[in-house]
């Protein structure tokens, strides 16, 4: 199975043209498309800057134990 992404214009008419060079031949496939309008607006700006909510967590106490506790408890 192959993912692609790629981003792509509509044509005036309202067709969608698509010419992937894949590495399959003479197989049949399933596609599936899914169409996510993008806006030039999205793509320079991020939609949030969430730098001030990163922070770190300190554990103590042996992790691997802890790990096993947790799974023994099922």
């Amino acid at each position: 199975m192959e993912v692609l992404k790629l981003t792509t214009k509509i044509d005036e008419s309202g067709y969608l043209n698509l010419n992937i060079p894949t590495q399959l031949a003479g197989v049949e496939v399933d596609i599936v498309v899914v169409l996510n309008p993008v806006s030039s607006e999205e793509k320079q700006q991020p939609s949030y800057d969430f730098s001030d909510l990163v922070g770190r967590l300190t554990w103590r106490g042996d992790a691997v134990a802890m790990q096993r506790n947790l799974r023994d408890e099922w």
